[in-house]
């Protein structure tokens, strides 16, 4: 695809420093910085709709027993003695 675009002249030079800079065309060096900001886009995403099948997911019970499991594999695996989720501070700092 070939697109024809009118470019403000901040990002006109940024877009010729990068390419002497990496000794590549502006062509592209402006591809490159396209692809990678679609990819991280895309990232983002794809992030994002995990979390957001984790929070629509109902089974409350896996989710807590998973979580204090989570919390008891946290504090057992310390240098410490001390505990990263001390149970007299639940419901107060976590």
């Amino acid at each position: 695809m070939t697109l024809t675009l009118t470019l403000p002249p901040e990002l006109e030079q940024y877009l010729y420093q990068q390419a002497k800079q990496h000794g590549l065309s502006v062509e592209a060096v402006t591809l490159q910085l396209l692809s990678e900001s679609i990819l991280s886009r895309q990232k983002e995403s794809e992030a994002a709709d995990i979390l957001q099948t984790w929070i629509d997911d109902k089974d409350v019970a896996e989710q807590k027993e998973t979580g204090n499991y989570l919390i008891q594999a946290l504090d057992e695996d310390r240098l410490s003695e001390r505990q990263l989720f001390p149970l007299d501070m639940k419901g107060v700092t976590w």
